[in-house]
């Protein structure tokens, strides 16, 4: 089983740039599908951005596409998420999930990291 821990957030302005970080553990990393997601307050999880594992193939919400991109270090197991021209809207607490090769689901989740951006 996999374990997922976030790193990286923080205040910033609009316009800022932050690198999210996401470390796992615990098993075999290439064999996940990975995806980011957030949550404002009040709102409910939303997508952001996700790579195949089958097909490497990487999806992206509506709301960052062309924004945000993500990569990986396999080496280090690790999972990034360049959010860059942050706007306000960006605000929210940014989860690491992997999906379960066996059941499809998102059945694996950071605790989260907070980004605030002040306009």
């Amino acid at each position: 089983q996999v374990q997922l821990v976030e790193s990286g957030g923080g205040e910033v302005k609009a316009g800022d740039s932050l690198r999210l970080t996401c470390v796992a553990s615990g098993g075999t990393f290439s064999s996940y599908s990975m995806g980011w997601f957030r949550q404002a307050e009040g709102k409910e999880r939303e997508f952001v951005a996700g790579r195949s594992a089958t097909t490497g193939t990487i999806f992206y919400g509506n709301a960052v596409k062309g924004r945000f991109n993500i990569s990986r270090d396999t080496a280090k197991n690790t999972e990034y998420l360049q959010m860059n021209n942050l706007k306000s809207e960006d605000t929210a607490i940014y989860y690491c999930s992997a999906r379960n090769p066996i059941s499809s689901s998102w059945d694996f989740w950071g605790r989260g990291t907070r980004v605030t951006v002040s306009s």
